[in-house]
């Protein structure tokens, strides 16, 4: 600690893959809800051109298992491979936090990654502290994992990350439609699919969604989604409690006005977890056999949700 109330910690990590690698997984910032568990949601607000230089960023995520919202500004040094970072509206019991990130080759096929936090709490509270000191510890060593496990599978392996998006024309209002997937707690009643729900928004635009899901073959899987609503445009998600087939998925729902109409889209993003092909699709299933299954079974999802929204926004317009 340099002084009173300040916190000074750094985390570090070997990642077998090369340095420029690494650190431009994490300077692109739309990466970090794939490779960070805790992230939620990664929007850049301004600046970050040319990926050098100064830009704010808006950070959703989880801290021990809560999700928190704040705002950061950020320094990219791509010829130093560093990246300095500073909250500028932090959330409670966080007055102040910042830190920098450091890649450094070990190799030319593997570095190290550095993660340094220097923070204090709101009136340098000793449970604030305490609070802040394992949040950061917890999520340093878990964003560390990650990062290393993803930047060495993506090395190994893109077939098991894939993206994919459904879109349904509506002839209704925007809000109508945005409005049918912003309320998920009466999902249950609109959705056939859908056999319960827990929904919460304790701040409003963060959403905690928990849902037991109907598949095609009538089994029913447990989800659990983080989820960031942005007001008659977008909804992103990420989910936590995951399928057994799949390590990550993201989404994002989004609502266009078009010709009169809205063009509503359902975009995935997931990564495959190869342990549990076997067990779930049999013996002599392959990755491609994963990937259908689960590309089939997100889409028959998300095209029943988008028609249901369809048929309810396009009622309103009628009624």
């Amino acid at each position: 600690m340099s002084q009173e109330g300040l916190r000074e910690v750094e985390h570090d990590i070997a990642i077998d893959a090369p340095a420029d690698a690494v650190y431009r997984l994490i300077a692109e910032v739309e990466n970090w809800p794939r490779i960070f568990p805790p992230t939620i949601h990664v929007d850049r607000i301004e600046g970050g051109e040319g990926g050098a230089g100064e830009e704010r960023i808006e950070i959703w995520a989880t801290a021990n298992g809560e999700p928190k919202n704040w705002t950061s500004r950020r320094i990219l040094d791509p010829e130093r491979a560093r990246i300095t970072f500073r909250q500028e509206v932090s959330t409670p019991p966080v007055a102040a936090m910042g830190g920098t990130w450091i890649v450094e080759p070990l190799s030319g096929a593997t570095s190290r990654v550095r993660l340094l936090h220097d923070y204090r709490a709101v009136d340098d509270d000793p449970a604030g502290l305490k609070w802040i000191d394992e949040a950061v510890d917890r999520n340093s060593r878990s964003e560390l994992a990650a990062l290393k496990r993803n930047v060495e599978l993506a090395h190994k392996s893109a077939e098991l990350t894939f993206s994919f998006e459904d879109t349904v024309r509506i002839a209704g209002s925007v809000k109508d439609v945005y409005a049918f997937i912003d309320e998920a707690g009466l999902w249950v009643e609109r959705l056939p699919h859908v056999a319960s729900v827990r929904f919460s928004e304790d701040v409003p635009g963060l959403q905690v969604l928990e849902m037991d899901t109907r598949a095609k073959d009538g089994s029913t899987h447990t989800t659990k989604s983080y989820r960031v609503a942005f007001p008659h445009r977008r909804i992103a998600y990420k989910q936590v409690t995951l399928p057994a087939l799949m390590t990550l998925h993201t989404g994002l729902w989004t609502f266009t006005e078009r010709d009169g109409g809205v063009a509503a889209t359902s975009q995935h993003t997931v990564v495959l977890n190869t342990d549990n092909i076997a067990r779930v699709l049999g013996e002599r299933a392959s990755v491609a056999d994963a990937r259908q299954y689960v590309h089939s079974a997100l889409s028959t999802n998300s095209r029943a949700t988008l028609g249901h929204a369809k048929e309810y926004a396009e009622r309103r317009v009628r009624a």
